[in-house]
């Protein structure tokens, strides 16, 4: 019987995806943390540039 069972267990991998999905997402969150003052800085560059070109094209 306990040789069924673990069988049973190393076949079931839908909960796979969902592993795999929070990695990611994990991954992503500790690459904002570490990027996060670059992220703002580049955030800001571009919507500043933004800002310079629309008052020239609406001037």
């Amino acid at each position: 019987m306990g040789k069924r069972i673990l069988y049973i267990l190393r076949k079931d991998n839908r909960g796979m995806g969902t592993v795999e999905m929070i990695l990611i997402i994990v991954v992503l969150i500790g690459l904002v943390l570490i990027f996060k003052t670059q992220i703002q800085e580049l955030a800001g560059t571009i919507f500043e540039k933004i800002s310079v070109d629309s008052s020239a094209i609406l001037a």
